[in-house]
């Protein structure tokens, strides 16, 4: 099955994580690069000309912002972390951001969603799309899915992982997530008492 963009949330045994899979049939020349305190998707070398064909494909997609990591499929990712470095609380951040930038404008009307947790292990997912705004809470202790296409509402899911590395491998081709199609490259963000970050 095919869900575009995929982000995660939640807890593990070992800590709190956000993670991030990119998974694409138009534009599959892309990859992550990692920063101290970001991940980005940008197209590979010798495909850099593909973000004049869509705008959407390049973004910060994780972004630390203090104790708490946000995650999404686009560049909401830095409105939100600006949102709520202001103080604003991570529901309303979400829901505000995805609010005012809307659903992308491409030929698949493609929904943003985002996601963030905080070391503590508070954890929300949203998703914005032509037809409907949600942000909810993830329950204590559990983790959750959302995606682009077919599952665009929060979904539970065992989640496996002790560290960043591990995360996104999970999310890219292991457990729930071996079941959907066109995998290209992931990232995750990990922790108990700080964050670290990985990215395949």
């Amino acid at each position: 099955m095919y869900l575009g963009r995929i982000l995660a949330v939640g807890s593990t045994d070992k800590g709190k994580f956000a993670a991030y899979r990119v998974s694409s049939r138009s534009f599959p020349n892309r990859m992550t690069k990692g920063y101290d305190d970001r991940v980005a998707i940008v197209p590979k070398e010798g495909f850099e000309t593909d973000v004049f064909k869509n705008p959407y494909i390049a973004y910060n997609c994780i972004k630390i912002v203090g104790n708490v990591a946000v995650v999404s499929n686009g560049s909401h990712t830095d409105v939100i972390a600006e949102k709520i470095a202001s103080g604003m609380g991570i529901r309303d951040a979400l829901g505000l951001s995805l609010m005012t930038m809307d659903y992308e404008k491409d030929d698949y009307n493609t929904p943003r969603i985002a996601g963030a947790v905080t070391l503590d292990g508070d954890a929300y997912l949203g998703i914005v799309t032509h037809e409907s705004l949600i942000v909810e809470k993830v329950p204590e202790n559990k983790s959750a899915y959302i995606a682009t296409y077919e599952h665009t509402s929060p979904n539970e899911v065992e989640f496996k992982a002790n560290d960043s590395y591990e995360a996104a491998e999970f999310i890219l081709n292991k457990g729930k997530f071996a079941e959907f199609t066109n995998p290209i490259t992931s990232a995750a963000i990990f922790g108990s008492k700080k964050w670290d970050i990985s990215f395949i």
